[in-house]
């Protein structure tokens, strides 16, 4: 930039997080409104009587491109998950693994009933397929179903019911498995090259850094700023924002979908959401579920679909003299459920899964309902998300929305939208 240009981006959440940071060290006047108190978006934690609850079960997959671009991993103290998963169905558990990167695991993974031998085989030759790839031609080409893609790869349905669908239910919030197999593709591929992480302080850690990146590149950042209106004009844009009207150079749409599309007009942004609702709960010091730092998937029912023993992957998340763990439901019907039925719910499937154990004492701490986790991602989905400069004058777009549903896909947004504002200049 020649001169110094105004940028307003409306929403702090990742993308918007980026993109303002990037603009600012490219010599931009940067402000932010966000109309919550707090950063972050849909990625935000808290603190309730000593334990952390993130927004939401989340996690952070630390070979996304944008992660290790955008991020100081080293910084965020990182608690890693254990490889694979421990499949969970009344009266019995198993464990199934990647074996090339959990070599205990393999004696486990090789004797594990709830897939076929032919399916373990076909999973390394996935993996050896798919790591020969280029991470930019995954969300190109012909698109099919998760479920689809693993019959045409001969995966029998047991893999595709008893694994696959929990599995990439908690991923893609879908456990029919009708997603876009891009996802699962690019997903697979990220979890054999990294690691599924949570930052010791919370999944809100990520916004706090990328927060104090930003304002240490100039940013100024207005909570409990809500923005109205975007107005693009000949020269710039105005915003209608709580306390007045504001006049930028370029304005950032860094919002969710939905508001995304009331203030920019663009069609086609996606807003059909997938929901989630993740419970969490105590249990007393020393409640160890035998998991070896895995999830627990169910291979029943979406109610619950997974229970996660945070505290057993991030003894951080929990005070000293108690242990936490969460539970996630997929689908509308959860999102109705009271807290009473969430716990009853999961207390049944714990006891079910461990009839050897009473789990009266599971005390739930918090629900997080959340009607728009994801944004629906059908096959062909991608090819029709629109372009970060869609919207009419120096308008621009920041959101996963333009990419895919992920946290990858917004901090890549974030990243195009400001190169696309700077180059305009």
């Amino acid at each position: 930039m020649n001169e110094e240009r105004t940028v307003a981006v409306c929403g702090a959440g990742l993308a918007g997080l980026v993109a303002a940071r990037r603009l600012a060290a490219a010599g931009a006047d940067v402000t932010v409104y966000e109309e919550r108190e707090t950063v972050g978006g849909r990625v935000h934690s808290r603190e309730r009587d000593g334990f952390t609850l993130d927004r939401g079960f989340q996690v952070l997959f630390t070979a996304y491109p944008a992660v290790r671009r955008e991020l100081d991993l080293e910084a965020l103290d990182l608690r890693a998950f254990t490889p694979g998963a421990v499949i969970a169905r009344e009266g019995e558990r198993s464990v199934l693994s990647d074996p090339l990167r959990d070599p205990l695991s393999l004696a486990e993974s090789l004797f594990n009933r709830e897939v076929t031998t032919s399916d373990k085989l076909r999973t390394l030759a996935l993996r050896q397929d798919l790591g020969s790839k280029p991470l930019d031609s995954f969300f190109s080409g012909p698109d099919t179903t998760i479920r689809e893609y693993l019959h045409d790869w001969g995966f029998s349905e047991k893999f595709a019911e008893n694994f696959v669908a929990p599995f990439y239910g908690g991923i893609t919030l879908d456990r029919s498995l009708s997603t876009s197999k891009r996802v699962f593709e690019y997903t697979f591929r990220m979890l054999s090259d990294g690691r599924t992480t949570i930052p010791a302080d919370g999944m809100g850690a990520i916004a706090d850094q990328l927060v104090a990146r930003a304002e240490a590149a100039g940013v100024d950042v207005h909570t409990d700023s809500v923005v109205y209106e975007v107005t693009p004009e000949r020269n710039g844009a105005t915003l209608d924002v709580d306390g007045g009207t504001v006049e930028a150079d370029a304005v950032v749409v860094a919002t969710d979908p939905r508001t995304a599309a009331e203030l920019t007009g663009v069609d086609a942004i996606p807003t059909r959401a997938r929901p989630s609702t993740t419970q969490y709960y105590r249990l007393p010091e020393g409640t160890d579920l035998g998991t070896k730092q895995r999830i627990l998937l169910n291979a029943e029912s979406a109610a619950p679909n997974a229970v996660v023993p945070l505290s057993a992957v991030a003894p951080e998340y929990a005070p000293d003299d108690a242990e936490l763990l969460n539970a996630t439901f997929l689908g509308e019907d959860a999102l109705s459920m009271d807290d009473a039925e969430l716990l009853v719910r999961t207390r049944d499937a714990l006891a079910s899964w461990y009839p050897e154990r009473q789990f009266g004492a599971l005390e739930p701490l918090a629900t997080d309902r959340i009607e728009f986790a994801q944004f629906d991602q059908p096959p062909g989905i991608h090819d029709s998300l629109p372009d970060v400069d869609d919207p009419e004058g120096p308008v621009y777009l920041a959101g996963d929305y333009t990419e895919w549903s992920s946290i990858q896909g917004a901090l890549q947004s974030g990243a195009i939208a400001a190169r696309t504002v700077a180059e305009s200049f």
